[in-house]
């Protein structure tokens, strides 16, 4: 008898942690179902030519970019409105400019639309809760109720398990994690500003670096 494929759809955003999600689940033996979104942020398309580039790598055969253009009329975050400033000064408490109204909750209903008609057991997002920049959508008991919520709102045999491997690491963590893997670091982006070179100044520039630090690692993109 043939073995079923199981399958996971990853949220891909083109960045270094959803990408190492993605090689954990390769790992374990799943089909990957690329999923991308392109929402009227600064460094859209940079991302999405990284996420092309990943999928390419990782050997993905099923993949989703969907246009969420409503992002941007939405605004109220640094990332989709060219009015508010990306923040250079450093990291600061609370939740930050860069905050995206509640979208990986959006982006987790749309991944869970997909794995329920692609058949995937699984929906993987690279999420981290103590080194992320004050997220509230970051959270693991807030990825946990909405594990709860989409298996309510699917059918009664659709059974999704929405998986955080890297919630509790440090980025430092990530990094050794990447190497080890042998993740092609040098095709993701994390830079909120810049699509050349990456600023090096914003909030996730200084949480890439500084996990590349602490890990004794040379980050192998290209900075400003």
């Amino acid at each position: 008898m043939e073995k079923e494929l199981k399958k996971a759809v990853c949220i891909m955003s083109g960045g270094m942690d959803s990408t190492l999600a993605a090689y954990m689940m390769k790992k374990e033996g799943f089909e990957i179902v690329g999923v991308h979104f392109n929402y009227d942020q600064r460094t859209q398309t940079k991302e999405l030519e990284c996420f092309e580039a990943i999928c390419k790598k990782l050997d993905v055969k099923e993949k989703y970019v969907l246009d969420l253009d409503f992002f941007a009329k939405l605004g109220a975050s640094a990332l989709t409105d060219k009015n508010i400033e990306v923040p250079t000064s450093g990291i600061e408490e609370g939740v930050p400019v860069t905050y995206v109204p509640f979208r990986n909750g959006i982006f987790l209903s749309m991944a869970a639309a997909i794995a329920e008609k692609e058949g995937a057991s699984v929906i993987a997002i690279g999420v981290v809760e103590e080194d992320s920049s004050g997220y509230p959508d970051c959270r693991e008991n807030y990825i946990e109720a909405m594990q709860k919520a989409i298996n309510l709102g699917t059918k009664d045999e659709t059974n999704i398990e929405i998986r955080m491997p890297l919630v509790h690491l440090k980025k430092s963590e990530i990094v050794q994690e990447a190497v080890k893997l042998d993740v092609a670091l040098e095709l993701t982006w994390s830079c909120y500003k810049s699509e050349d070179a990456a600023c090096g100044v914003c909030d996730s520039c200084r949480l890439r670096l500084n996990g590349f630090e602490q890990a004794g690692v040379k980050d192998p993109i290209k900075y400003a």
